[in-house]
């Protein structure tokens, strides 16, 4: 997957593994006891690995939010290796199971047209979807945050014009992370916000723009319809734009969130999720849910509150969040 982070970026990400690891397993210690311990709890001791613990470990895994379609998958995959006579223990169980969440997780199609497209772009633009109360505009705010860190130059596009309110939060993080702002009046033209941010970000030969978009209009498909419409602006200026479609959703809503991601993955082309208050909820399974159900990868989620709070996912640091 594409990175809008450089080289040195990417090497001071590796470098703080351990923190990232201690700082997701702080945001998923609610879903830890939920999958964790309800399995270390079937599985300890010498327990025989029958017919009753897989039913406890389905029960245990629907139970996190990891949703039917995938619990499904890996209770077939350890059937198997059952048969095979290839798990002999309980620890060789435990091991498996998170070998079937890290493929879950790991074996997503991607585009190298779409990659090779946005590498050569400048400015990279993202436009960030999903219904309001998601923490869509925060969310925003975050990444510019990390991005400003990284010495990238940023232009955010008020492009909510349905909510004065989203505007004045968007103008509050231009002023909090040092980011170029361009908005309009409320009730204005979402795609000639695109425009001038996108003119703008050309002329300043910045780095990085970021849209926001409305997460409500008076029906569904006028939402849909304004988004297609941004899109297709964005486009006239700079050809490959949006290079993506970050979908923002609250993990707290769990298997409800699907359908509303559903919605704008078919309409509004995303191509990856932000998953918000990942810290909240005793069903951080859902990450593999959405990943599963939606064959879309969770590209940050949100550990806490603060503007540090969003961090680049990582799927084996989650897996090992969970069990390690």
């Amino acid at each position: 997957m594409f990175s809008i982070f450089g080289k040195d970026d990417k090497t001071k990400e590796r470098k703080e593994g351990g923190s990232l690891l201690d700082r997701l397993k702080q945001s998923v210690s609610k879903t830890r006891t939920q999958i964790a311990a309800k399995v270390e709890d079937l599985i300890s001791g010498e327990k025989k690995i029958d017919p009753g613990l897989l039913t406890k470990l389905e029960n245990a895994l629907l139970a996190a939010d990891i949703g039917p379609r995938t619990t499904h998958q890996i209770l077939e995959a350890v059937r198997q290796k059952l048969e095979r006579h290839a798990l002999n223990n309980a620890s060789d169980l435990k091991t498996e199971l998170k070998n079937q969440l890290l493929y879950a997780l790991r074996s997503l199609p991607t585009s190298k047209e779409t990659e090779a497209a946005a590498e050569t772009a400048r400015p990279h633009v993202i436009f960030v979807v999903g219904v309001n109360g998601t923490g869509k505009t925060t969310t925003i705010g975050k990444l510019a945050h990390r991005l400003r860190q990284s010495g990238k130059n940023v232009v955010l596009a008020a492009g909510d014009t349905f909510r004065a309110a989203a505007i004045e939060q968007l103008g509050v993080w231009a002023t909090r992370t040092g980011s170029e702002i361009v908005k309009t009046k409320s009730g204005g033209d979402p795609a000639a916000v695109v425009f001038d941010a996108l003119s703008s970000a050309r002329a300043r030969n910045a780095d990085v723009v970021i849209v926001d978009t409305a997460g409500r209009l008076h029906t569904k498909s006028n939402l849909m319809a304004e988004l297609d419409k941004m899109k297709r602006t964005a486009a006239k200026v700079i050809p490959t734009a949006p290079h993506e479609v970050l979908l923002v959703m609250d993990a707290t809503t769990g298997q409800n969130g699907l359908s509303q991601a559903r919605e704008f993955t078919a309409t509004a082309g995303v191509t990856g999720i932000v998953l918000t208050k990942l810290d909240g909820t005793a069903k951080g399974g859902i990450v593999v849910a959405i990943t599963r159900e939606l064959g879309l990868p969770v590209r940050y989620v949100g550990t806490g509150e603060s503007m540090e709070d969003l961090v680049p996912f990582d799927a084996e640091a989650f897996v090992s969040s969970l069990f390690d």
